[in-house]
């Protein structure tokens, strides 16, 4: 047998969806509408797939590649639809038609249709499927060899009998033509209708009518066969391709552990043995290694998550997580985040086009953008890398084994040598070379008495405004007394500076201030051994 041509009509404008998107665009589980017949078309083994889209073409740029796109130019009907088709259609072989919003037709429902198809040797074949309640659709009429005799359409009062509303089996719009017998009878289908269309259900009427056997092949899961007219048709049908969707998984060696509270796209890869908590929604061509957890109530974009990995409350949108790293809590990696083997981004860190080696950590309360890691560097809590001076990205560069002190920001660009620390606090504008310790931050100066002289300055203010001697809100003596307060804290600045060798005069336009020499023996808080 010559493997089938798959004519998808996806022409269609959807107006019911209220939407600006073409309907054929809405998305399912990570993939457009419209495509998920073309899919199961190519998995069914079709010799030619060819889609009939609209002028405006919205499926033009996402159609996998060998996939024909023909252009309906008038919106005329779905045998309008089949005729501009036709120059793509080989008389030899058989055609089958699909509908871009009947998403849910499997590659194995399209290859047993063809099969009927064949084997009874009919002109054409329908789809039908039985549904509990047929409302509103084309009830099928059979004769007594059970071929179709007709379909009965029920949308207006007084078409059907009683006997024909009884029956349960409905046409779904899915059907499989002789090549030859279909391209002889589309040029005479009529547009003699209140709609003014052509309608494919006519060919069926054409061909018996000329002495061909009709023939019906009922689909045993209706679900399959389920249009989306509206959003909440498409919400429907969501429910039941996400529920086909973790199902495979979880026969495929994944825990799902609440799948009515996990989204999955279709095609999301997920190794044997990884566990999926309630909230993880994987979305795009995001990938899951073996034995890896997710979740819970994290959601990965386009993402790669290694093996053995653990990614808890947090957002990956386009980032890299490798094998056995720990993510999260409350972690969020931005387009470019790689991690490498073993390290671990903590609680509040967010990560943007950085790599980070292998066994790094940044526990906590961090922001590392535009920087190189390397391996088993510890950055403390507060780590900041400073990579935009206003007009441009510059990026940081970390050496291996580095221990940086909490609080510390890297002003880049700065380069950082394997093996050196940084004391806490530090703003970090210069290389450090390896091995070093960088410091960078004013000498700690305690001014005893302070406290008092401004309570003392407060009370006498209060004193005088409620004895009357104000002026302009403000006691003279206390504006004196204040100003005071304020020359001794600004004293204790200067006399800071003076201490750690500093100088307070702006540096020459263009060039960076050196941080100030240390004076004063490290204390316990400046140890950068200490734990983060």
């Amino acid at each position: 047998m010559t493997a089938p041509t798959v004519v998808v009509l996806a022409a269609g404008q959807g107006t019911r969806m209220r939407s600006e998107v073409p309907k054929v665009l809405h998305d399912l589980c990570g993939r457009p509408m419209g495509l998920w017949p073309v899919v199961a078309a190519l998995e069914a083994g079709a010799g030619r797939v060819v889609v009939v889209d609209s002028p405006a073409r919205p499926l033009a740029e996402v159609l996998p590649e060998g996939v024909e796109l023909v252009v309906q130019p008038v919106s005329n009907g779905t045998g309008g639809a089949v005729l501009a088709a036709a120059e793509a259609l080989d008389p030899a072989a058989p055609v089958v038609v699909l509908s871009g919003d009947v998403p849910l037709v499997s590659a194995a429902a399209i290859a047993e249709l063809v099969a009927a198809h064949v084997a009874g040797g009919a002109a054409a074949t329908m789809a039908t499927t039985v549904l509990e309640d047929p409302a509103g659709y084309g009830r099928v009429v059979r004769d007594e060899r059970g071929a179709v005799a007709r379909v009965v359409e029920t949308k207006q009062a007084g078409d059907a009998t009683p006997e024909e509303l009884a029956l349960r089996e409905v046409n779904t719009g899915i059907y499989a033509f002789d090549g030859a017998a279909l391209l002889e009878v589309l040029p005479r289908l009529s547009a003699d209708n209140a709609q003014g269309e052509l309608y494919l259900p006519q060919a069926l009427d054409l061909l018996r009518a000329d002495g061909a056997v009709i023939a019906a092949h009922a689909v045993d899961d209706p679900r399959l066969v389920l249009g989306v007219n509206d959003r909440w048709a498409l919400a429907q049908v969501r429910a039941l391709a996400q529920r086909a969707i973790l199902e495979r998984h979880a026969r495929a060696g994944v825990t799902v552990v609440d799948p009515a509270a996990t989204w999955v796209d279709v095609d999301v890869r997920v190794g044997v043995d990884a566990r999926l908590e309630p909230g993880t929604s994987l979305r795009g061509a995001t990938e899951v290694g073996a034995g890896a957890v997710v979740g819970p109530h994290t959601t990965a974009l386009d993402s790669s998550i290694g093996e053995r990995a653990v990614v808890r409350v947090s957002w990956l949108d386009h980032a890299v997580v490798g094998a056995g790293a720990s993510v999260g809590p409350f972690a969020y990696l931005r387009p470019g985040a790689v991690l490498g083997e073993g390290s671990k981004v903590g609680t509040f860190v967010e990560v943007k086009n950085s790599d980070l080696g292998a066994g790094v950590k940044i526990p906590h309360l961090s922001y590392i953008g535009d920087a190189d890691v390397g391996e088993r560097s510890n950055l403390g809590a507060g780590t900041i890398t400073a990579n935009y001076d206003g007009h441009s990205k510059h990026r940081t560069t970390i050496g291996r084994r580095v221990r940086g002190g909490v609080d510390t920001a890297f002003v880049a660009p700065v380069v950082v040598g394997d093996d050196a620390y940084t004391a806490a606090g530090s703003v970090i504008t210069e290389d450090v070379p390896p091995g070093a310790l960088g410091v960078a931050r004013a000498r700690q100066v305690n001014r005893e008495g302070y406290a008092q002289r401004r309570g003392d300055a407060r009370a006498r203010a209060q004193s005088e405004v409620r004895d009357g001697n104000v002026s302009d809100g403000k006691a003279p003596d206390t504006q004196a007394q204040v100003s005071q307060v304020a020359a001794d804290n600004q004293g204790d600045v200067h006399a800071r500076g003076a201490e750690a060798g500093q100088t307070h005069d702006a540096p020459p336009r263009g060039t960076r201030p050196r941080a100030p020499a240390p004076v004063a023996p490290l204390t316990h808080a400046d140890d950068p051994q200490k734990s983060h």
